[in-house]
């Protein structure tokens, strides 16, 4: 399949796309650039322009002959969400809408959907599966919500077929070396604590330390991002051989505390990092772990690459390669 891969040269978006190229299919890169990074496109054509640049996206269906949608393309900091919600819907919402719009006009009707359990808030009920109540406690979960609904309204009325992956903490980097995180502003755990270990930071911000959690520090379900990579090429085929459509969490059903992730970084790097407490996050969940056996009977996917040990690994690995002296 050729595979049009909105934010392709993000971090998500990017490891897919090297994933899509093992599995024998072709990635075209759509990105404005505004977050992604030239660099990180190495399998397939980068393809520079904004989905909110509605004949630029039609050209584009029309000329790569596309055969589906992969769709990375959002802003994607809670924090930021809360401060700017009329950029975070524009962004997320309308500019999906353009790209389903000119989707169903060039006759693509397959697309997997990068979401969020940040879709589910606060949840009454540890694990999270997917009949969790979703309630979202920022406009960044409430805009990936919005797209979920309007993705299932667009199969209704135009026979789009969908999977919304709605995964939990991404993390790790390529186990090859050739791609990692690089986020400007970085507000991820681990590459701010590998940051520290490294010396380039003096201290880690620990934002709540009084959750109702066993050690006080707020839990989460790490992905490896390869793992994440993996399912969304397996989503993709199963819609092309007429799976049905619906949400899918993207899990291991494991938590890590803020504390536990400290600890591995420092066993893996060597190096003390230095924490400084500071009041929780407003949008921060105390928990978030994911129930995930739907990805394995829908998509035979299990995440192999997310115990935490390999996680801190290859992410220290990419770490060191991208910030060594030129």
């Amino acid at each position: 399949m050729r595979v049009l891969v909105t934010g392709g040269a993000g971090y998500i978006g990017s490891h897919t796309a090297k994933e899509l190229a093992r599995a024998g299919h072709e990635a075209v890169v759509l990105d404005s650039l505004q977050r992604g990074h030239r660099w990180a496109v190495r399998w397939g054509p980068l393809v520079e322009a904004d989905l909110a640049d509605r004949e630029r996206l039609r050209q584009i269906f029309h000329e790569f002959g596309v055969d589906a949608v992969l769709h990375f393309a959002a802003f994607a900091y809670v924090g930021e969400s809360m401060q700017a919600p009329a950029e975070y819907f524009r962004n997320n919402v309308v500019n999906t809408l353009n790209l389903l719009d000119d989707m169903c006009e060039a006759g693509v009707r397959q697309i997997v959907f990068s979401s969020t359990c940040a879709t589910y808030g606060n949840p009454e009920r540890i694990p999270i599966n997917e009949k969790t109540l979703e309630r979202p406690v920022s406009p960044y979960g409430e805009s990936k919500l919005m797209v979920e609904r309007a993705l299932a309204w667009y199969g209704r009325a135009y026979d789009l077929s969908w999977t919304a992956l709605r995964y939990f903490n991404a993390a790790g980097a390529d186990p090859e070396g050739e791609l990692g995180e690089a986020h400007d502003p970085e507000t991820h755990l681990i590459p701010l604590a590998l940051a520290v270990a490294h010396g380039d930071a003096s201290f880690l911000q620990v934002f709540g330390s009084d959750y109702e959690t066993p050690d006080g520090t707020a839990v989460r379900d790490y992905v490896h991002v390869t793992d994440l990579a993996c399912a969304h090429v397996r989503a993709l085929c199963r819609l092309a051989h007429g799976g049905s459509s619906g949400t899918i969490n993207l899990g291991t059903g494991r938590g890590c505390s803020v504390r536990e992730v400290i600890a591995q970084v420092e066993r893996i790097t060597g190096q003390e990092v230095p924490t400084r407490a500071c009041p929780r996050r407003v949008g921060d969940p105390p928990v978030l772990v994911a129930e995930a056996s739907l990805a394995l009977r829908e998509l035979g996917w299990v995440a192999r690459h997310s115990s935490l040990e390999e996680i801190v690994e290859t992410h220290w690995r990419w770490f060191t390669r991208s910030h060594s002296p030129v």
